[in-house]
């Protein structure tokens, strides 16, 4: 577990420096690019990554925004072999965007809600 930590870490510096660089388009290309590996994965594999992304999270230097945590966990999901996309939506009133994982058509690291809550314009 704690080298998936290390590299949930590592994933969230690397997504990082995108943002910092205000480089939207190719943190999107990296997420949308990254294959997923073949093979099936562990049963825990989606609690794992998950857990491992929250723990980074937490020892993160700085608070880790919702795309750069989604871009993260889903290279991690399918480096693991998981097929997980990253959704990326809108809210009207109040204007938010936000950002999340899905795997299978179910939320894995935000509240099930949050599909309901989001108009989905783009996913990876």
């Amino acid at each position: 577990m704690a080298f998936l930590v290390l590299q949930a870490y590592c994933k969230l510096i690397r997504f990082d420096l995108y943002l910092v660089r205000g480089d939207f388009g190719a943190l999107y290309d990296r997420v949308s690019k990254h294959p997923i590996r073949n093979g099936a994965p562990s049963c825990d594999a989606i609690e794992q990554v998950c857990a491992a992304v929250d723990i980074a999270c937490i020892w993160y230097w700085k608070e880790a925004l919702c795309l750069q945590r989604s871009a993260a966990t889903t290279c991690l999901l399918r480096r693991h072999g998981v097929p997980a996309q990253m959704f990326i939506g809108v809210q009207q009133m109040p204007f938010k965007a936000h950002a999340w994982v899905e795997v299978n058509g179910r939320v894995v690291n935000d509240k099930a809600s949050t599909r309901e809550l989001y108009a989905v314009i783009d996913k990876c």
